[in-house]
């Protein structure tokens, strides 16, 4: 019998929740549309999609034509639309109600669209952990794929992963295909005949599969991909190479699922692919884990070695970024409250709300992910924000809440009316780490710590060359690349997060003195909290007024010094044109360069983007300086540096008038 290999090609397509629309117009034109046109052209050529539900909303709303050939090439046998959950969420990190939820969300979305329920699923991040077994198959999925290496840290040998594999999880099946890390290694970087090549050297007698499964952004939005891949005609010259291939067939999984037999039972560790594992470490340890993967290529041994140098899991990064957990844990408090109501009080508009706020982008960084991103952030706190007020109007919370809702071991105080909502985090600082304006559906306190990232020290190097596949083209995974010059400055690092009305001590005779805000009292709309200084006791109130945050300071009459609050604001411009300060009537500058002024008891906070306005007002007068804070990130397209927020500075020389002071944050809905 002649050695032959089926094909089984297929791509991902994911836009984030709240990302721009010129994003997604842009990956339309590069990507989206020329790829779906090109297969269209080949309808001996076989393959699976799967669309995030968010982007395949737009994309059925604003390019009717280009789906519409999705639709005739799923009717024709060509395409199979592969399911997941429907905004991304990362499964593992949701409960099963929710995975529930999601799944079936997606799975009627592409019914309606392409007559079809899809049998098969991505696995967000080809993150795998045991648990989502039996939300999958109660779903009614049969199969998901994961990559290869998942196997090898299973024990399984790499030349028998040429088909599915089957596990099981509390009473439910589930089978599993090996994505080939070769094939994503080379699609589409290797030329085409190169590819076509080594996926006929994966022919045997009898059954055996070459699995791709992997995102269609490679396919024109990666760095120097469009012309690649379009203009220069690789996708072409691959699928006419594979149909002309007298040794490959292509399928689609659906099919080839249908008509195979499973290799046998394999049970996989909680892991998802190799590159994910390094980004999900701490700063300190991906280096030395770093160190460890380069011992292993000088010395040859790496291919053998790799499956049991694993790193960390994609939950870690809830431990790494106190950010993401804090946003991850709201989320699932929120969940609760929504599973908790009533069936008939339930709207489907929460449950949208609950799906956005579980996307899974704003959750994580690597070379992907969007955590740094301020605008997917603010789109699940968006969700958030909209979800709890809704939750709220129909079974009200009490006004004042604690609990340690991020399981730091510090509980945090919600402090809330119909209006406004301020968490204050029981750590010592008496800081406001979270302010959500209802109306506006904004989280005011959104900002992104700056921390250490292991790779910051090759923001630094002279030469960023990068490593070539041959004859083909860069990988975004092999390239260093920047966006924006990076410098030494650029690399500072927080102590502590970045929150409101953080304070500061400067002593005449101690110097800096560390303040340790102790709780006394709370009352439906005011916290109070005392710190002890030398001179005395210094209180500190956070009350609630609507629309109006109030902060008031008492001191000790014979403390001398310098007292300083920040406030950091995450303000949906950043330095865009469409954020202002507005001093006496005048604009004195955006967000994105620093401002001082002298003297100031009042200034307004203004951002188009945002739908409403933010004034602030001082009494006494104080010293105020206004500088963006950036952040320095690594993405596909090069390092580059990012605002978090505004960061807000005012400091007053103790003691003052009555020795008292009092700051106060008015938001209003434009």
């Amino acid at each position: 019998m002649k050695p032959t290999i089926s094909l089984l090609f297929g791509v991902h397509a994911h836009q984030p929740v709240g990302n721009f629309t010129e994003v997604l117009d842009d990956a339309q034109r590069r990507c989206y549309g020329p790829f779906i046109r090109t297969l269209y052209r080949y309808p001996r050529f076989r393959f699976a999609a799967h669309f995030s539900g968010w982007l395949l909303d737009y994309l059925l709303r604003v390019y009717p034509e280009d789906m519409a050939l999705l639709k005739q090439m799923v009717a024709r046998g060509q395409l199979e639309m592969v399911g997941a959950g429907d905004t991304e969420p990362v499964l593992a990190a949701i409960p099963y109600r929710d995975r529930m939820s999601q799944l079936n969300a997606l799975s009627e979305r592409l019914h309606a669209a392409f007559g079809q329920r899809p049998q098969g699923a991505w696995l967000t991040e080809r993150v795998w952990e045991a648990t989502v077994v039996p939300a999958l198959a109660d779903a009614g999925i049969g199969y998901v794929t994961v990559d290869d290496y998942h196997f090898l840290c299973a024990g399984q040998d790499a030349d028998k992963l040429n088909g599915f594999f089957t596990t099981e999880e509390d009473g439910r099946r589930l089978d599993l295909y090996p994505i080939s890390e070769a094939l994503r290694y080379r699609l589409p970087f290797a030329p085409a005949h190169e590819a076509v090549a080594h996926i006929e050297s994966l022919a045997k007698t009898g059954e055996a599969a070459a699995i791709y499964f992997d995102d269609i952004e490679k396919f024109g939005i990666w760095p120097e991909t469009y012309a690649w891949v379009f203009e220069k005609g690789w996708l072409t010259q691959f699928i006419e190479g594979v149909l002309a291939s007298q040794i490959i067939r292509t399928e689609t999984f659906s099919a080839h699922h249908a008509r195979a037999k499973t290799h046998g039972v394999v049970y996989l560790p909680t892991t998802s692919y190799i590159e994910m594992n390094e980004w999900t470490l701490p700063a300190h340890v991906a280096a030395r884990y770093d160190g460890l993967i380069a011992a292993s290529k000088a010395s040859g041994r790496f291919e053998s070695e790799k499956a049991f140098l694993r790193g960390g899991i994609w939950k870690n990064f809830f431990s790494v970024y106190p950010e993401s957990n804090w946003m991850h844990k709201r989320m699932l408090s929120l969940s609760q409250r929504l599973q908790t109501l009533p069936a008939e009080q339930a709207s489907e508009r929460m449950r949208v709300l609950l799906h956005e706020a579980q996307a899974n982008d704003a959750y994580w960084h690597g070379l992907f992910g969007g955590l740094y991103l301020p605008h997917l952030r603010r789109a699940v706190y968006n969700a958030i924000v909209e979800l709890e007020g809704l939750l709220d109007s129909t079974i009200p919370r009490p006004a004042v809440l604690r609990a340690d809702t991020d399981m730091d071991g510090n509980d945090e105080i919600f402090l809330h009316n119909s209006a406004l909502q301020a968490v204050v985090r029981l750590d010592g600082s008496a800081s406001v780490i979270e302010l959500d304006a209802y109306r506006l559906r904004h989280n005011f306190g959104d900002t992104l710590r700056r921390q250490p990232e292991h790779y910051h020290h090759k923001t630094l190097v002279n030469d960023p060359g990068a490593a070539h596949h041959g004859d083909g083209i860069n990988s975004a995974h092999d390239r260093i690349s920047f966006k924006h010059i990076v410098t030494q400055d650029d690399l500072t690092y927080d102590a502590a997060g970045r929150t409101l009305f953080r304070d500061t001590l400067h002593d005449v005779d101690e110097g800096a003195i560390a303040l340790d805000y102790v709780l006394r009292a709370s009352t439906e709309d005011k916290l109070s909290f005392v710190a002890q200084t030398r001179a005395g006791a210094l209180h500190k109130h956070i009350a609630m007024l609507d629309g109006q945050l109030k902060v008031t300071y008492q001191f000790p009459k014979k403390l001398h010094g310098q007292f300083i609050t920040e406030i950091n604001l995450a303000m949906p411009s950043c330095d865009g044109p469409a954020g202002r300060f507005v001093l006496q009537g005048e604009i004195p500058g955006g967000f994105g360069q620093p401002l001082t002024v002298e003297v100031l008891d009042q200034i307004s906070v203004e951002d188009a983007v945002l739908g409403g306005s933010l004034s602030l007002d001082v009494s006494p007068p104080a010293r105020f300086a206004a500088q963006p804070l950036f952040t320095v990130s690594q993405s596909e397209a090069g390092f580059e540096k990012i605002m978090q927020a505004v960061t807000l500075q005012l400091d007053w020389q103790l003691p003052t008038v009555e020795n008292q002071l009092e700051l106060s944050l008015l938001i209003s809905p434009a």
